[in-house]
C-alpha cells in the first residue's frame, strides 16, 4: 500500500501543477491521434443498501482516489484499465449500530466508445468490461470466528464525459456500476451465502492525452 500512496501523492502533486501546463499547451494543436490518456480521479463508491437480504445489513460508501490508462484503437474505441490508487474503507452496520469495518480496492478492463471527434469541447462515452474487487481488513462481529470475504468478480459498465480544456488536458465525469457477489466465509469456511454489493461510484477528475 506504501507504493499505493506514494503514486496518489503523485498524482495529486502533478494536478496542483496543471493550470501552468494548461497555459503552455499550444492552442493550435488537435487531440486526434493521440493514442493514450491517463485520468485521476477523487471517488466515491456506494455498496448495495441491501447486500444480504433479511439480514438488516448496511454498508456505507467511501471516497478514495482512483487512476485510469486508456490506449485509443481509433479517436472513438478505446481499452481502458481503470482501479483504486488506495482502498475504500467501509462500517457495516447491523440493528444495533456498527459491528465492523472492511475494506475493498477494485480494478477493472473495459472497453469504451468516445462520441463525436476528439477536439469537440464535450465528448460522452460508454464501457463495459470486467472487474475484480479484493476484500481485506475484514473486523465484522467482534471477538467471534473471523468473518471474511472472497474476491468479487462480474461485469462493469461505464458512462462518463471528457470536457476538453485543450489538446492535451481534459476534465472527466463518470459513474460506474459493477454486479458481482462476495462469498462469504467464516474461520475460513464458506458460509454458502454471498454478499450482494453491487457497488456504484461516482468519480470527477483530470486527464491528459499523449
Amino acid at each position: 500500500m506504501t507504493s499505493l500512496r506514494s503514486l496518489s501523492l503523485a498524482l495529486v502533486s502533478a494536478l496542483a501543477i496543471a493550470p501552468a501546463a494548461f497555459a503552455q499547451d499550444g492552442d493550435g494543436d488537435s487531440a486526434a491521434g493521440k493514442r493514450f490518456a491517463v485520468v485521476g480521479s477523487a471517488t466515491i463508491l456506494q455498496p448495495d443498501s441491501d447486500p444480504l437480504p433479511g439480514s438488516r445489513l448496511d454498508i456505507d460508501g467511501d471516497v478514495a482516489p482512483t487512476i485510469s490508462a486508456s490506449w485509443y484503437a481509433t479517436d472513438n474505441i478505446a481499452v481502458e484499465l481503470w482501479g483504486a490508487a488506495d482502498k475504500f474503507n467501509h462500517r457495516v452496520k447491523g440493528d444495533g449500530g456498527k459491528i465492523g469495518t472492511v475494506d475493498q480496492q477494485p480494478i477493472a478492463l473495459s472497453g469504451q466508445y468516445h462520441f463525436g471527434a476528439p477536439d469537440n469541447v464535450m465528448r460522452p462515452f460508454l464501457g463495459l468490461g470486467y472487474y475484480e474487487s479484493n476484500f481485506s481488513d475484514e473486523r465484522i462481529g467482534g471477538d467471534g470466528p473471523h468473518v471474511g470475504l472472497e474476491t468479487a468478480k462480474g461485469a462493469i459498465a461505464t458512462a462518463g464525459v471528457d470536457f476538453n480544456i485543450n489538446s492535451r488536458w481534459f476534465a472527466r465525469a463518470d459513474a460506474r456500476y459493477m454486479k458481482g457477489d462476495a462469498k462469504l466465509r467464516e474461520a475460513g469456511v464458506g458460509t454458502g451465502e454471498e454478499l450482494t454489493m453491487d457497488p456504484w461510484t461516482v468519480g470527477v477528475g483530470i486527464g491528459a492525452r499523449f
